[in-house]
C-alpha cells in the first residue's frame, strides 16, 4: 500500500501490491508449422525492431530453419534473458504475428494492467533492481520468465494507469520528435555544405543567394590567412576557474565546439599565471580569427573553430593547434564554415602524417586553395544561414535534454 510522490488530481486510493505472477502469463509458442512470418529482434535503444531494418546488428536471415523461434502475437512484452540487464525488452504493439528468436521469453498482461503503464515502470529504476536481485548465473547472468513472475510492482487503478501511461507516451513522442528534428536539421547542414560552397575547381556553387552571380575569388591559403603564434601549456597547466587569460585547446575544437566558436558564451579554461604570456609570447585573438587543430587520432585533423563574441577577454589558441588571421576582412562565420566543409577539407587528406596520431603542419596548408565569394555581403548570407542551422540543432538538442531530464525525474517520482 501506499502512494507515489507525484500524481495527477482526483486519485486518493493507495496503490496496490501485486505480483506478477498474478497478471502475466507466458505466451511463448513455436511456430513448428514454419510460418513465413516476419522475423523481429529485441534492442535495448529501440526495442522491437523488424530484423530486416536491423541487419547491421543481427543480419539477415537467409536459409535459416524458423521453426524453433517463439511467435509474438499483438500486444505482447519480450524480452532477452541474457540482455535485460541492459534493458532489451520491447513490446510489440503491431497487428500480425511475428516471430522471435527461442531465447526470447514472451508474455501477455491481465486486462487490469495497462501495458503502457508496465512498459514504462520496466524503464524506471524499479524493475532493473528486481533484476539484479533475481537474475542468476556466474560467468553469464540470466532472468528467465520464472523470475520475471517473481518480482512485484505497486499499482493504482487501470484508469489512473493509463493516465500514467499515456503521460510518459506524450513525454517519449515530444523526445522523438525532437530527435528526429536535429538529425533533419543536421543532415540538411551537410547537405548545404557539399551545395552551397565550389569543389573540384569549379567557380560558383551548385546552391546559391539569388542576386549574385559572380565568380567566387581563388586564392592561396598562405595568401589570404597569416599564422600567429599559439602557447603550448597542457591543460594540467589550466585552471576551469580562474586565470588571466582564456585558452582554446585542441580537443575541444576537434570535439566540443562548432564552425564558430561564441567565446562569450562557452566556458573555457584559464591560463592562470600573467608572466606565462610574456614567456609564450602567444597573440592575443580578434574576432574572426580561426583556430586550426593540427593534430588528432583520425581524419577530422584540420578541424576548425571562428573566434566570435569576443569584446575585451583575453583568448589564446592553445597546444596544437595553428591559429589564423584573415589579411582581408570575411563576414562572419565564412571562414570557419567553408574551412569545415569537404570542397577546402579534402585537400588536407594527402597532406596528413602519422599512423595512430595523425597531424598536419603549418607549411604544408600554406598552399592549399580556398575559395570564397568576392562580396562579403554574400559572405554574410552564408554565414547566417549556416549559423541560423546550428542554432535550430542545438535548440532540438538542448529540448530533447530537458526532456529526458523530466522524462528521468517523473520516473523517479510517480512510480513506487
Amino acid at each position: 500500500m501506499g502512494k507515489p510522490k507525484i500524481r495527477f488530481k482526483r486519485y486518493e486510493d493507495d496503490w496496490e501490491q501485486r505480483k506478477f505472477s498474478e497478471f502475466v502469463k507466458n505466451v511463448a509458442v513455436r511456430n513448428r508449422e514454419g510460418l513465413e512470418l516476419e522475423c523481429y529482434a529485441v534492442t535495448n535503444d529501440r526495442g522491437f525492431i523488424s530484423q530486416k531494418d536491423a541487419h547491421d546488428d543481427f543480419g539477415y536471415m537467409v536459409d535459416v530453419d524458423t521453426t524453433a523461434y517463439n511467435i509474438v502475437p499483438p500486444n505482447s512484452f519480450a524480452y532477452n534473458p541474457a540482455r535485460i540487464n541492459v534493458g532489451s525488452i520491447g513490446y510489440y504493439a503491431g497487428t500480425e504475428n511475428v516471430i522471435v528468436s527461442s531465447l526470447y521469453e514472451v508474455f501477455q498482461t491481465a486486462d487490469y494492467v495497462d501495458d503502457r503503464f508496465l512498459w514504462h515502470w520496466f524503464k524506471s529504476e524499479h524493475f532493473p533492481k528486481w533484476i539484479e536481485r533475481l537474475q542468476e548465473g556466474s560467468v553469464r547472468l540470466y532472468f528467465y520468465y520464472d523470475k520475471l513472475i517473481q518480482c512485484e510492482i505497486k499499482m493504482p487503478s487501470l484508469e489512473e494507469q493509463m493516465k500514467i501511461g499515456a503521460y510518459f507516451n506524450h513525454l517519449d513522442h515530444l523526445i522523438t520528435l525532437h530527435q528526429r528534428k536535429c538529425e533533419e536539421t543536421k543532415s540538411l547542414k551537410k547537405y548545404m555544405l557539399q551545395k552551397m560552397f565550389p569543389e573540384n575547381g569549379k567557380c560558383v556553387p551548385e546552391i546559391r543567394f539569388s542576386g549574385f552571380s559572380d565568380d567566387w575569388e581563388q586564392r592561396k591559403l598562405g595568401d589570404v590567412l597569416v599564422s600567429l603564434q599559439n602557447n603550448t601549456l597542457s591543460r594540467a597547466d589550466l585552471s576551469k576557474e580562474i586565470g588571466v587569460a582564456k585558452n582554446v585547446h585542441y580537443g575541444d575544437v576537434l570535439i566540443k565546439f562548432g564552425e564558430v566558436l561564441d567565446v562569450s558564451k562557452e566556458k573555457l579554461p584559464m591560463i592562470l599565471d600573467e608572466n606565462v604570456l610574456t614567456k609564450y609570447n602567444a597573440s592575443f585573438l580578434q574576432n574572426g580569427d580561426v583556430i586550426v587543430a593540427d593534430t588528432a587520432e583520425d581524419s577530422t585533423v584540420g578541424k576548425c573553430s571562428e573566434i566570435a563574441g569576443l569584446i575585451d577577454e583575453v583568448v589564446l589558441s592553445g597546444l596544437h593547434t595553428i591559429p589564423y588571421r584573415p589579411v582581408e576582412k570575411f563576414a562572419s562565420g565564412y571562414l570557419g564554415y567553408y574551412l569545415n566543409s569537404n570542397a577546402y577539407h579534402h585537400q588536407l587528406i594527402p597532406l596528413m602524417q602519422g599512423i595512430k596520431v595523425t597531424s598536419i603542419s603549418k607549411s604544408a596548408m600554406q598552399d592549399t586553395g580556398i575559395i570564397y565569394p568576392k562580396l562579403i555581403e554574400e559572405q554574410a548570407k552564408i554565414g547566417t544561414y549556416f549559423q541560423s542551422l546550428d542554432h535550430l540543432i542545438t535548440l532540438h538538442q538542448h529540448k530533447c535534454d530537458e526532456l529526458q531530464k523530466l522524462k528521468k525525474f517523473m520516473l523517479q517520482n510517480m512510480f513506487m
